[in-house]
């Protein structure tokens, strides 16, 4: 047996789980197990979304595990998660994924004693569902530090980019938690195995609840980002405008009497210059007064 593919038996049924697989091993997993070979082929294609079919003898379906790191920028299905495909029936399961899942490996080798292939399935649902959790608080502690970092003002540590990657994830991770939800929903199991089922079901509302919470919380947040950033760049302008208000009639007078005209009587005065001064100083006083009853200051 090849070493990316592995196999064990339980009492009532056998797993096979199939890391990587090559085009000529599905070809021969299909041939050996009476599948359609292009179903079996999607199964490590990429950009699929969670989907449940029924295929001649056996049931197949598609789920996708959280598999971005922490502080990664992903705005995209694939870069936040990769799938598994499980094939099934009462005799037999046969999972294949592209990429390892410490899960998977960590199922396979423990001592794990199912009666049925459904025990073994929702164990396995269960651990997927599981990827998303600690994600969910990624994006808490995340919010939780971007809205701090906005009310003490220190936006200029904020990254627009970043606010938009965190919406972009949650929005998409909340996506598949309700397809994964809606293919959850549709998969049949014995009444001794329906406990655990729900138990997965109460999970993922738990965990969507959660990424529209934080979904919400991330967009109001870029939205008070973008409104702060804005009222800066307000308060900024505003200033700009007060101080061309005082210069505004200075440059003029400075630029009436600059002009090179020979007959300007008020050039003759003795005390021209200190009247300028004087009705600088008294314009500046009267532009202050003003903002001030204006409430501009």
């Amino acid at each position: 047996m090849a070493k990316n593919i592995s196999e064990k038996s339980f009492e009532s049924f056998n797993w096979l789980d199939i890391k990587g697989p090559t085009e000529a091993q599905l070809e021969d997993i299909a041939q050996k197990f009476d599948l359609e070979v292009f179903p079996v082929k999607d199964s490590v294609e990429h950009g699929h979304l969670p989907k449940v079919e029924k295929i001649k003898n056996f049931n197949f379906i598609i789920l996708r595990a959280y598999t971005a790191n922490e502080y990664d920028n992903n705005s995209t299905v694939e870069e936040l998660s990769n799938k598994v495909a499980f094939f099934y029936n009462e005799k037999q399961l046969i999972t294949i994924h592209r990429t390892p899942f410490s899960f998977l490996e960590d199922i396979f080798k423990s001592d794990l004693k199912c009666t049925s292939v459904y025990e073994l399935l929702i164990r396995i649902f269960k651990e997927i569902i599981l990827t998303y959790s600690a994600p969910s608080q990624w994006q808490t502690d995340q919010i939780d530090e971007v809205e701090k970092t906005i009310f003490l003002k220190q936006q200029n540590k904020i990254s627009l980019e970043d606010l938009y990657f965190q919406k972009a994830e949650t929005r998409i991770t909340k996506k598949l938690l309700v397809l994964t939800q809606n293919v959850i929903n549709k998969v049949h199991v014995p009444e001794e195995n329906a406990s655990a089922l729900e138990d997965v079901k109460d999970n993922l509302i738990k965990l969507i609840l959660a990424y529209e919470e934080a979904m919400e919380d991330a967009i109001n947040l870029m939205n008070t980002f973008l409104s702060v950033t804005a009222q800066k760049n307000n308060d900024v302008v505003k200033l700009l405008t007060v101080f061309s208000a005082f210069f505004l009639p200075l440059t003029f007078l400075v630029g009436v009497y600059g002009m090179n005209f020979k007959f300007m009587p008020e050039l003759e005065w003795k005390f021209g210059y200190l009247y300028a001064i004087i009705f600088m100083f008294v314009m500046c006083v009267f532009i202050y007064i003003w903002f001030k009853r204006k409430n501009i200051m």
